[in-house]
């Protein structure tokens, strides 16, 4: 995983719940996203391999104000903890991108950049 100094693209603190049907059962914790890449944490055995397509549903934390949406993306690499694993993906599209979008966009304004 790239520093955060070396993105290309800025990466925002959440707290959205995130789920991965094809890949368990359950919420995982949305960590931080940017328009092109995310990082979730779970805490339950998963079945995510890297280099493989997966689809995330995320479900914004209720201030944000914005509906659940979809993105496609691409595992690039996971990190098991003795606790919980985190896992970072390439985002390829966004189905219905204008959620997402407002969502990049509030984490920006919330974080005041």
């Amino acid at each position: 995983m790239l520093g955060s100094d070396k993105r290309k693209n800025r990466r925002y603190p959440s707290i959205a719940r995130v789920r991965i049907p094809k890949a368990f059962s359950g919420d995982a914790l949305l960590k931080d996203i940017s328009i092109t890449g995310c990082r979730i944490e779970c805490t339950m055995q998963v079945d995510v391999k890297e280099e493989s397509p997966y689809t995330l549903t995320l479900y914004p934390e209720d201030t944000s104000e914005i509906g659940s949406f979809d993105l496609v993306t691409e595992c690039k690499w996971l990190r098991p903890g003795s606790y919980s694993c985190d896992i970072g993906f390439d985002i390829k599209e966004s189905p219905r991108g204008k959620n997402f979008q407002k969502y990049v966009d509030y984490l920006s304004w919330r974080s005041g950049t």
